[in-house]
C-alpha cells in the first residue's frame, strides 16, 4: 500500500463567518475525514480585500448601491448587505442565511476536494431515489451536502422545515423556527468527476403558523409546497472557476462572489438586469428528434436568424442548470429544458423568482411558473428560464413541452 502524506495548509481562525480554509495534519487519507471538516476564515477586513482587488485592477463595487450597505472602501459582505447596514431583512434571516453561506462554503471545499472520488467509494451508492426520481439515484457527494445544508440549518435555529430533492418527505426541525427552507443540495453532480460546474438552489419561506395545530407530517408537507409567490428569499451558489452566491430578497437579484482571502461574500453583481432578449439559447440539442413540432420550429426560426430578433442565436448548454441559469442571467437569452424533469419546489420556483426579481421570466412554455401551486413534493415539469421576450416569443410557438421522453428510461 502506497503512504501519502499532506502538507499541513495553515491559516488563522476566529470565531467570525467560516471559509474554505481548513487544516490536514499528517496522515494516510481516509475518506470519512471529509465529513469532519471545519472550514475557518480571519475576521473579515475591507482595506485587505481592497487592496488584494485594487492591486489585481478590478473594479470595486459601486459605493451607492440600492438597497445595499457598501463599507467605507465600497466593499459589501453578503451579510452586511442583508442586515441592517443593507436591506435589513430582520436578525432572524441573517441568521438563517450566515448558516447557508457557511453550509456552501463547506460544499465548495467538498467539491474542490482531490479526494471526493475517494469519498464515492466509500458510501452506499444503491440507495433507492428519494421520490421516485428514477434516473437521478442519490450520489454520495449529494448525500454529503444534503447533510451539511440539513446541519448548518439545524444549528441555526431558525428554521422549522426543510425539504430536500434527497429525501422523500420534509424533515421537521424545530416548532418554532420562523422560516421553510427547500433546496437542491447539489445540481448537476454528475458533472464533478468532469470538473464542470455544479450549484446549490435553495428558496425560504415563512412558516405558516396557521398550521401549527396539526399532525408534524401532515404541517411539514403543507409548509413545503408553498406557491412560488410565497417566497422570501431564493438563491444558488454556483460552484465554479468563482463561488458565487447569487440570492434576492424580493427587491432585486444580486449576486457575491466567495473572497478566498477573507472567507466573506462580497457584492460584486448589485441589481443584475436581464437583457431583455439575448443571443443565446442552452437546450440538449441531441434530443432536437424528442422535441414536440412548436420547440423544433421555434429553434430552426431563432437559430436561422428569422425570428423576432433578426440575428443568429447561438446555443450554449453545459448540462448544468445553475451554471446555464448564470449565464443567462447575465448574457440574455433561454436556459431550457423541455421534458418533465426539473422540480418544481426545489429548482423552478427559486429560479423563477431570482429571474423575474432580475426583470426575466419563468414559465413552463405556456404558465408562470410561481403561479403553479404545487401538489406534490418532487412535482416535475418544464422549465423554461430567461429574458421576457424570447420567453414571451417561445410561448407563442403553443407547442414547446416535450410530454415523451423516449430515451430516458431506466
Amino acid at each position: 500500500m502506497h503512504m501519502h502524506t499532506h502538507t499541513k495548509l495553515t491559516s488563522s481562525s476566529s470565531s467570525s463567518s467560516p471559509s474554505l480554509f481548513f487544516h490536514l495534519k499528517p496522515r494516510i487519507f481516509q475518506p470519512k475525514n471529509l465529513f469532519s471538516l471545519r472550514p475557518t476564515s480571519p475576521p473579515y477586513t475591507p482595506t485587505t480585500t481592497t487592496t488584494l482587488m485594487s492591486s489585481l485592477s478590478l473594479p470595486l463595487p459601486p459605493k451607492a448601491v440600492s438597497s445595499s450597505s457598501a463599507s467605507e472602501n465600497g466593499v459589501s459582505t453578503l451579510i452586511e448587505y442583508v442586515g441592517k447596514g443593507g436591506i435589513d431583512a430582520g436578525d432572524d434571516l441573517v441568521l438563517l442565511i450566515h448558516h447557508i453561506q457557511y453550509a456552501c462554503k463547506r460544499i465548495a471545499a467538498l467539491v474542490a476536494s482531490p479526494f471526493n472520488s475517494s469519498l464515492a467509494a466509500t458510501l452506499n451508492t444503491s440507495a433507492a431515489p428519494a421520490g421516485g426520481s428514477d434516473r437521478d439515484a442519490p450520489k454520495p457527494l449529494d448525500i454529503v451536502s444534503n447533510e451539511i445544508i440539513l446541519s448548518s440549518l439545524r444549528k441555526s435555529g431558525k428554521v422549522a422545515v426543510m425539504a430536500s430533492e434527497e429525501d422523500d418527505a420534509p424533515i421537521w426541525i424545530s416548532d418554532d423556527g420562523p422560516f421553510v427552507v427547500v433546496t437542491d443540495p447539489l445540481d448537476g453532480s454528475r458533472n464533478i468527476d468532469a470538473s464542470i460546474p455544479t450549484g446549490t438552489i435553495f428558496g425560504i419561506y415563512k412558516r405558516l403558523v396557521e398550521l401549527d395545530h396539526i399532525p408534524r407530517e401532515e404541517k411539514a408537507m403543507l409548509n413545503s409546497l408553498q406557491s412560488g409567490t410565497r417566497l422570501v428569499a431564493s438563491g444558488y451558489v454556483l460552484y465554479s472557476s468563482a463561488t458565487i452566491f447569487c440570492t434576492s430578497f424580493g427587491s432585486g437579484t444580486h449576486a457575491f462572489t466567495l473572497d478566498h482571502s477573507t472567507g466573506d461574500f462580497i457584492l460584486t453583481h448589485p441589481s443584475i438586469k436581464i437583457p431583455p432578449r439575448g443571443q443565446i439559447y442552452s437546450v440538449n440539442d441531441a434530443r432536437y428528434f424528442d422535441w414536440p413540432e412548436g420547440l423544433r420550429k421555434y429553434i430552426d426560426t431563432v437559430r436561422q436568424g428569422k425570428g423576432k430578433y433578426p440575428k443568429k442565436y447561438s446555443a450554449r448548454y453545459i448540462c448544468s442548470l445553475v451554471a446555464d441559469l448564470h449565464r443567462t442571467l447575465l448574457y440574455g437569452g433561454i436556459a431550457m429544458n423541455p421534458r418533465d424533469h426539473l422540480r418544481l419546489v426545489y429548482e423552478a420556483n427559486p429560479l423563477s423568482f431570482l429571474v423575474e426579481q432580475a426583470g426575466g421570466r419563468g414559465s413552463d412554455g405556456k404558465h408562470r411558473i410561481l403561479s403553479i401551486q404545487p401538489v406534490k413534493l418532487h412535482q416535475r415539469l418544464p422549465l423554461f428560464l430567461g429574458s421576457p421576450e424570447d420567453i414571451e416569443e417561445l410561448e407563442s410557438y403553443g407547442d414547446v413541452q416535450q410530454r415523451v421522453n423516449p430515451g430516458y428510461e431506466v
